[in-house]
């Protein structure tokens, strides 16, 4: 973190490469940017929770499709019966494949 004494210099360094007429456009611009940072990191927030949602409805719709009970189970668990069914299904032999 900046300290005050740091903050201080950095102030009069820029006062004296920009001037005192350019610095308040520098801050107001500065100002701009930083807000439209903070707007861009929230909404690749809420995309990203939108998408593990999506994701987790689609997982819960699979599970109940496959027969699997869903109450008071988190995603991990759904996913992992998922592994689970699908593997005991490959592991069937070639001849009672076809009596499921």
């Amino acid at each position: 973190m900046i300290g005050t004494s740091e903050l201080i210099l950095i102030l009069i360094a820029a006062l004296f490469l920009f001037g005192p007429t350019k610095l308040p456009e520098l801050a107001h611009s500065l100002g701009k940017a930083m807000g439209e940072f903070k707007k861009a990191q929230m909404e690749i927030e809420y995309d990203h929770k939108r998408l593990d949602n999506d994701k987790d409805i689609k997982i819960h719709n699979l599970a109940i499709e496959m027969g699997i009970k869903v109450e008071n189970k988190s995603t991990e668990q759904l996913v992992e019966e998922i592994r689970l069914k699908i593997k005991q299904k490959n592991d069937l032999p070639a001849n009672t494949a076809g009596t499921i």
